[in-house]
């Protein structure tokens, strides 16, 4: 089995990785790490969950051990999508290069400029940065990209496909083409294989697992429901979260919970605090230091629920996640695989539940495609079926109501309850009248007036009473007063004989 010490790494990193506890490194950086320190471009392929952030921090160190930063020329470039992902990179390297003299700066967004331009003009060895923030720095004339001779994409394809082409094109451009470049992900999608042929020169492919694939530690499970109506739909999968929770019971230390959308992740929150679970929220719109702390809290145990939405299902490294809840099918499979891929880190058991309603098994049936598996369905708790449990009562409360008269049902509304009685003595008159009665004894003029009484007496019921009496003034006032027009009252101008 390989050792670290087999790694040819510097011996001040050898030190700091036994004083974090590692002994044996992890497929990926096994085979990427002898590749990155002779030089190569490496495109890595892993589960997410495997030390991918290790595979390129570790070589880092070691190759930057030799010389010094200049001012606003870093030595070294690492891209993240995320400000938590960039965060947590940043993390790994001053664990890992605690012993070494080199300098680190993260750009983020949130930060003020101040503080992150005082770091770049000291001159730092690596930079850590997300794309918006680094071309921000560039544009002010902050810093230069010149001197960069490694160059780290992680989470490539989230990079590439979240709308960072123009801006990863632009970053590449005004790096040497000398450079060493690193790209590591947990999926490759083919359609950014042309931009990988672009950026990276003849390299070496390490792929330690199938892409696309979760841990064999995870046990997952979906629970395909049909709301009881389209508008009820969230209510119902509120519901349901919770259901499943109470059902794993003390299984629960933590978990995280997914959703789509971020205003999602602020009411699924606000439920789950309602019902007395302890609960917060993290999405992009929230200010950067409430992230922060949130995350903080969550990996402290002080936070046991995590309402998340994808800004956090990307390369965070938080071991003990129990549980992972997908409140919301993703609707991009690869994004199924970051998200389980939060729990059964580093060879633990974790458990993955999905609340699918019926209209979304189009996103699952993708998710299975990429994953090639099928993922196991569960039913839905009982509790969740009020439908069939008050059906009875709808019938019982209904079967009596057959049998009263028309005219003892509640009226729903005022015109229906106006609309009955007139209903029922239309039909009584025009039913029951003519067999008591013969048509020689019930004139036609009669049976005419009294079929059009209730008509009359329906339209009369809907106008307001003052247009009513409004109207009726009129044609009082129309009657009595004679109408003037062009008979007896043309004007004397017009009589005039010409």
């Amino acid at each position: 089995m390989t050792k670290f010490s087999d790694l040819e790494l510097d011996p001040r990193v050898l030190k700091a990785i036994e004083e974090a506890g590692y002994e044996t490194p992890t497929p990926i950086q096994a085979q990427a790490i002898p590749h990155a320190l002779t030089g190569r471009d490496v495109l890595g392929i892993a589960q997410t969950g495997t030390g991918k952030t290790a595979s390129f921090v570790l070589p880092m160190i070691t190759m930057l051990g030799k010389g010094r930063a200049r001012a606003r020329m870093p030595r070294s470039l690492v891209l993240a999508p995320t400000r938590e992902l960039a965060a947590q990179v940043a993390e790994n390297f001053e664990t890992y290069a605690k012993h070494t003299k080199l300098t680190m700066a993260l750009l983020i967004g949130g930060v003020s400029f101040k503080d992150q331009d005082r770091l770049i003009d000291r001159g730092v060895d690596v930079l850590i940065a997300t794309p918006g923030r680094l071309l921000d720095h560039f544009q002010r004339g902050k810093l230069m990209l010149t001197g960069v001779q490694i160059m780290v994409v992680d989470e490539a394809d989230r990079m590439l496909d979240m709308g960072f082409i123009p801006d990863i094109e632009k970053i590449f451009k005004l790096t040497p083409f000398t450079r060493q470049t690193l790209f590591f992900s947990a999926t490759m999608a083919p359609e950014i294989t042309r931009i990988t042929q672009e950026f990276l020169h003849n390299p070496e492919r390490v792929e330690v697992a199938r892409q696309a694939t979760t841990s064999d530690t995870i046990v997952q499970a979906v629970c395909v429901f049909k709301p009881s109506r389209k508008d009820r739909t969230a209510s119902e999968k509120r519901n349901l979260l919770r259901l499943i929770i109470e059902n794993e019971g003390d299984k629960i230390t933590n978990g995280i919970i997914f959703c789509n959308r971020k205003i999602d992740v602020d009411l699924v929150a606000k439920s789950m605090k309602k019902h007395g679970y302890d609960a917060s929220p993290i999405h992009g719109d929230l200010d950067q230091s409430v992230r922060t702390r949130t995350l903080n809290g969550f990996r402290d145990g002080e936070i046991r629920f995590l309402i998340a939405s994808d800004v956090a299902a990307r390369g965070l490294d938080i071991p003990n996640v129990s549980h992972v809840f997908n409140f919301d099918v993703p609707i991009h499979a690869e994004d199924y695989v970051h998200r389980v891929g939060r729990t059964g880190r580093a060879g633990r058991e974790g458990h993955a539940f999905t609340l699918c309603p019926v209209a979304d098994e189009k996103y699952l049936n993708a998710i299975e495609a990429l994953v090639k598996q099928t993922v196991p369905r569960i039913d839905p708790p009982n509790a969740l079926k009020p439908a069939k449990a008050d059906a009875p009562q709808e019938e019982k409360s209904s079967a009596p109501a057959k049998d009263k008269p028309a005219a003892a049902k509640p009226a729903r509304s005022r015109s229906r309850a106006k609309a009955a009685p007139e209903v029922a003595s239309a039909a009584t008159e025009e039913t029951v009248q003519p067999v008591a009665e013969t048509p020689t004894e019930q004139p036609a003029e009669k049976v005419a007036r009294t079929r059009s009484k209730p008509a009359e007496a329906k339209l009369a019921e809907k106008q307001p009473a003052a247009k009513q009496d409004q109207r009726n003034r009129g044609r009082q006032r129309n009657d009595n007063n004679a109408i003037v027009g062009m008979g007896d009252h043309v004007p004397a101008f017009l009589q005039r004989s010409l």
